[in-house]
């Protein structure tokens, strides 16, 4: 973990940059103003605006540049990763996220491209929960459930955005205070992610939150992936392993029933590499669990997933300091929404590996807590690492 400098130091850095864009306007001609923080000739960070909330409010675009040429974008509205560009194995840059090229597409109901969900991330039963002997009463905004922090969550607001840089790490820390009785839940809770690109084309994500009531807490990035870079239209080709052999079983609407089922011998089982589209069929739906992930004893990183796309070589692994990683395939995306590049986006055009504290773990004593007493400090990281695998 990096040792960031202050806001005072990183807008001392702050300089005029000419003719700065983002990977997602690269298309556009226009020009826009914008700032760039230099840490080396190669690893920078620039900023630019990204358009405007109906409620009058300004939305910019961080880009941030590793001394490699990768390239991650984030957008203060929803703490959202717009793009992130890595090269395959010929050294050919693709931007392996789902996303648009402006601001308007991010404001379209779920689902969720590329935002930091919360209060709670992933579903709560019947939107209800006890706490302390209290029941608190959510949106019911899935059915009969509560999902990822309800109609208005941390994918809905505007974050107070901070970029800075150490050495050749350079990144942007997003702060936003949610008010007690937000979507219904207790307690003002101060939350910090912090996005950091590393010249090991890793972005690291820093969740830190603080509250001054017990809450449940649990925080994840939603970002869809196709690491094609938009060559397939689906992700049913990419190869996966998830470290885990147990996963939460589901009712119909996907709400845990308490089992921890073993994935050995089923079409779960992801513990050697299969491709994603392998055995879906046999799952009613597609994928959409919680892993148990098989952790060592101790905290810290551990390894969760690795994903391997074998036409481009590219290669996704991820560990984190989580319990579980929600691995989901994209079945609720139908061609209706159009995105980057003006790309349909089907069933199964991307997927995503939220990882996180188990679903409607209110409801559940036996899971891992998610309540976040005063005095406490909720501090979970996830890791992204980008490389290549040549061909077999």
């Amino acid at each position: 973990m990096s040792n960031h400098l202050s806001l005072l130091a990183a807008t001392a850095l702050l300089a005029t940059a000419v003719g700065c864009t983002s990977p997602s306007n690269e298309d556009q001609t226009e020009t826009v103003d914008s700032t760039e923080t230099t840490t080396t000739a190669e690893a920078r960070i620039s900023q630019e605006p990204f358009g405007q909330l109906p409620e009058g409010d300004s939305v910019t675009l961080y880009t941030l540049t590793n001394p490699s040429g990768v390239k991650v974008g984030i957008i203060n509205y929803g703490a959202i990763v717009t793009s992130i560009v890595v090269p395959d194995r010929n050294g050919e840059m693709g931007d392996v996220v789902l996303g648009f090229d402006n601001l308007e597409g991010y404001l379209i109901p779920p689902p969720y491209f590329g935002a930091v969900v919360g209060r709670y991330g992933n579903r709560i039963a019947n939107g209800k929960f006890t706490l302390n002997g209290q029941t608190y009463t959510l949106a019911k905004n899935n059915g009969p459930n509560h999902l990822h922090g309800g109609n208005k969550g941390f994918d809905k607001v505007v974050w107070d955005a901070e970029p800075f840089e150490e050495g050749d790490d350079v990144g942007v820390r997003l702060s936003y205070t949610s008010p007690d009785g937000e979507e219904g839940y207790p307690g003002t809770l101060q939350v910090t992610v912090t996005y950091t690109l590393t010249p090991d084309n890793e972005l690291e994500m820093h969740y830190d939150a603080e509250t001054d009531k017990a809450t449940p807490v649990n925080l994840t990035n939603h970002s869809y992936f196709n690491l094609s870079a938009g060559k397939s239209n689906d992700i049913l080709g990419h190869e996966l392993m998830i470290n885990a052999d147990r996963y939460t079983v589901v009712d119909a609407t996907l709400i845990p029933t308490g089992e921890q089922r073993p994935v050995e011998g089923t079409p779960m089982d992801f513990t050697a590499p299969h491709a994603i589209g392998e055995r879906i069929a046999q799952v009613e739906g597609g994928y959409d669990h919680n892993y148990v992930l098989n952790r060592t004893s101790g905290e810290g990183l551990q390894k969760a997933v690795r994903v391997v796309e074998p036409t481009s070589g590219r290669v996704m692994e991820v560990t984190t300091t989580q319990p579980g990683v929600q691995f989901y395939s994209g079945n609720f995306l139908d061609g209706t929404i159009t995105g980057r590049g003006n790309a349909s986006y089907i069933k199964h055009a991307g997927f995503c590996l939220e990882t996180q504290h188990f679903p409607d773990s209110p409801n559940h004593p036996d899971f891992p807590s998610t309540v976040l007493n005063p005095g406490e400090r909720y501090d979970e990281t996830t890791v992204y690492r980008f490389s290549v695998q040549q061909a077999q």
